[in-house]
């Protein structure tokens, strides 16, 4: 499902974007949905890898940072600034920091101040913008 991180190979246009993701995806990464608590694909993975962008292929978060924050979703505790982008969401009410893709501008989730040490964030991240790719495949 995941395009070339090249911005170039990118859809340019809404309905390209529709064609080449999921409902589901569609609805996350270019709507910022979310999926439900605890129903992610990712939530409990626990391999050796990197986590990339499900909508460019951009590589995002390493399994490293990955921890098991109990909120439902796969939570992270660093990210590469190059890689990501935030701003305000005030949606449903709320005064949260959105995370998007650096690359293609896909919706990933939130980040919140109360991650562990040593960056003290949680990347509270959709398993749906993510895709997995394991650290053995490239041996």
């Amino acid at each position: 499902m995941a395009h070339q991180s090249d911005p170039d190979d990118l859809p340019s246009s809404d309905p390209e974007w529709r064609e080449d993701l999921s409902d589901e995806a569609y609805r996350i990464l270019r709507e910022a949905g979310t999926e439900p608590p605890f129903s992610g694909e990712y939530v409990d993975h626990k391999e050796d890898g990197s986590y990339a962008c499900a909508g460019c292929g951009a590589e995002l978060f390493d399994s490293e940072t990955k921890f098991d924050s109990g909120c439902g979703w796969p939570s992270f505790y660093d990210a590469d600034d190059d890689k990501i982008e935030t701003r305000l969401d005030t949606s449903h009410g709320m005064r949260r920091t959105e995370v998007l893709c650096a690359n293609c501008g896909g919706h990933l989730g939130h980040v919140f101040d109360d991650g562990p040490n040593p960056t003290g964030k949680r990347y509270c991240i959709n398993s749906v913008a993510l895709e997995f790719e394991d650290e053995d495949e490239d041996e």
